[in-house]
C-alpha cells in the first residue's frame, strides 16, 4: 500500500510514525525502569525485579495519596455525570432564553488551560468561603469535566429517533417512563464512556488540583512534590500502574462511545 502513495504522502506517514514513537517510547522506558534491579534510572538494565512495586505498596504516604485520588475521581465523576446528563437533556429538549450562552458556559472549561481554571476557582472559593480541601478539588474537577459529559451525551441525543419519544407518549408512558425505557438505553453507552473518561482525567489532573488542594494531596501532586529529589524507581512503579489503569479506562471509554453498526 505504501508503494501506491506519492512521496509527500509517504513523508506524512513517516512523520506521523515518528511523532507516535516520540510520544510512546518514554512510556515504554518508564515501564522498563520500574522492573529494573537498580536504583539508578539509566541504561543498561541490570536485571528484573518487583521490589519497587513492593516499596510502592509499603509506602503509607503514597497509598494515602492514591486513595485521595480515587476518592476525588469517583465523586467528581458522579457529580459531573449527574449534572452533565441533566444539562444535556435540558439543552436537547427545551428552548429557553440564554440557551446558547448556557451551552457555551458549560463547554468553556474544556478550552481553558488548567492553570487558568485553577486560579479562577481558587479566587472564587476564597470569596464564598470554601477552604482548600479535597471537597474543593472535587467541585473543581466536576466543573472542569462537565463539558465532557454534556458534549458526549448531546451527540447521542442528536442521533435519537424522535418518533420513538412520540410513540412512547402516544402509548401512555409518563415522561419518566419514556426516559427510562427509550432515552436511557440510547444514551447509556455515552454516559458510561464519558464517565470513564472523566475518571481518568480527574485521576491524572494536576493544575486545578494544585491550587485547590489543602494538606491532603492526591497522587499526581505527591509525585510532583517528590520530583525535587529526582525520579526514583518507586515513582516509575506507580507511574506504570497509572499508565496501565489509564490505558484500560480510555480503551473502555472509546469502545463505549463508538457507534455500533445497526442490524438490518
Amino acid at each position: 500500500m505504501m508503494a501506491s502513495l506519492q512521496w509527500w504522502q509517504r513523508g506524512l506517514v513517516g512523520l506521523s510514525l515518528l511523532v507516535l514513537v516520540f510520544l510512546y517510547v518514554p512510556i515504554v522506558i518508564l515501564v522498563m525502569f520500574s522492573f529494573n534491579d537498580s536504583a539508578v534510572t539509566s541504561f543498561p538494565l541490570s536485571g528484573f525485579t518487583l521490589r519497587w512495586y513492593q516499596q510502592f505498596l509499603a509506602n503509607g504516604q503514597m497509598l494515602t495519596a492514591l486513595a485521595n485520588s480515587l476518592i476525588v475521581a469517583t465523586f467528581a465523576t458522579l457529580v459531573s455525570v449527574t449534572v452533565g446528563v441533566t444539562a444535556a437533556l435540558a439543552l436537547d429538549r427545551y428552548s429557553f432564553s440564554g440557551k446558547r450562552l448556557f451551552s457555551n458556559a458549560i463547554l468553556l472549561p474544556l478550552s481553558l488551560p488548567g492553570i487558568v481554571t485553577g486560579i479562577a476557582m481558587l479566587n472564587f472559593y476564597k470569596q464564598i468561603g470554601i477552604p482548600q480541601s479535597l471537597t474543593a478539588v472535587v467541585i473543581g474537577h466536576a466543573t472542569a469535566l462537565l463539558g465532557v459529559v454534556v458534549s458526549q451525551v448531546m451527540a447521542r441525543l442528536a442521533k435519537l429517533n424522535r418518533r420513538l419519544l412520540e410513540a412512547s407518549a402516544d402509548l401512555g408512558a409518563t415522561p419518566f417512563e419514556t426516559f427510562y425505557r427509550v432515552v436511557l438505553p440510547n444514551i447509556r453507552a455515552s454516559i458510561l464512556g464519558s464517565a470513564l473518561l472523566c475518571f481518568t482525567l480527574s485521576f491524572d489532573e494536576i493544575p486545578v488540583t494544585y491550587f485547590l488542594t489543602g494538606r491532603e494531596v492526591t497522587l499526581p501532586i505527591y509525585i510532583y512534590s517528590t520530583l525535587r529529589r529526582g525520579i526514583t524507581p518507586e515513582i516509575n512503579a506507580v507511574g506504570s500502574v497509572i499508565v496501565a489503569v489509564s490505558f484500560v479506562l480510555v480503551v473502555l471509554s472509546v469502545t463505549m462511545l463508538r457507534d455500533k453498526p445497526q442490524s438490518r
